[in-house]
């Protein structure tokens, strides 16, 4: 998504180690191997089929209610105002770019109403959801931040790799995808949302490994999904 909403001056630019680059480094095998998926490269390159790209959009759509409802659990459950308005202003640009890139992908595509909507789930991606939701349901904010940061954050690293935009595929199916997760005030809105899962670790040891375990589960999904996009079952 396009954050276009300013970012609290409450974190440093480049944050020291903590809690969030710990649980990275506790799944990085999982991480770059989503990181770096072969799904990943088809995208950058532009030679992603039409077959997969719909199957893979058409799933990750479903989670746009789940992750719609952590974002506005995360307002709910701020601290303090600053990072209230960052949430609410990521909220707006989720339900206005990234929303408008699945519709005109669907069209273009050719996805019916149906599937758009209430299509089969893989178990990736019923998985997936029911973590997001199992997140939702705690109101914690760590559990909620730890789901958020790994959707946003692996997504950047990998879009990071496009490299030169003049480099992009020439498709906008696939260029804007890149977009979406490879821009200024996206990069700005992980490196936030980072230093804040950092500021909120929880003193509590039971907390604490129940949003470490959360954290790695959802990057060992993330990995997950990407397979399931390129799976003889998604053509």
């Amino acid at each position: 998504m396009l954050v276009q909403s300013p970012f609290a001056d409450n974190h440093e630019e480049h944050p020291a180690v903590g809690f969030a680059e710990d649980l990275r480094t506790s799944c990085a095998a999982d991480w770059e191997a989503a990181v770096h998926h072969a799904f990943v490269d088809k995208l950058l390159d532009g030679s992603l089929s039409d077959h997969h790209l719909r199957h893979y959009l058409v799933q990750d759509y479903q989670f746009c209610d789940a992750f719609t409802a952590l974002l506005g659990q995360a307002v709910a459950s701020a601290p303090a105002l600053p990072s209230r308005l960052v949430f609410a202003g990521i909220l707006g640009a989720f339900a206005s770019d990234e929303n408008t890139y699945f519709q005109d992908c669907f069209d273009e595509l050719g996805v019916p109403a149906h599937d758009r909507t209430a299509p089969v789930l893989g178990p990736a991606t019923a998985q997936f959801d029911a973590l997001m939701r199992s997140a939702l349901a705690t109101r914690s904010y760590p559990d909620v931040l730890a789901v958020l940061l790994v959707a946003e954050w692996l997504y950047g690293d990998w879009a990071a790799r496009a490299g030169d935009p003049a480099n992009w595929p020439a498709q906008a199916k696939h260029s804007e995808w890149i977009r979406l997760h490879n821009n200024p005030g996206y990069n700005a809105w992980v490196a936030w949302l980072r230093a804040e899962f950092n500021a909120v670790e929880p003193g509590n040891p039971a907390v604490r490994d129940r949003v470490a375990a959360t954290f790695r589960e959802a990057v060992r999904l993330e990995r997950a999904f990407f397979d399931a996009a390129l799976a003889p079952a998604a053509v």
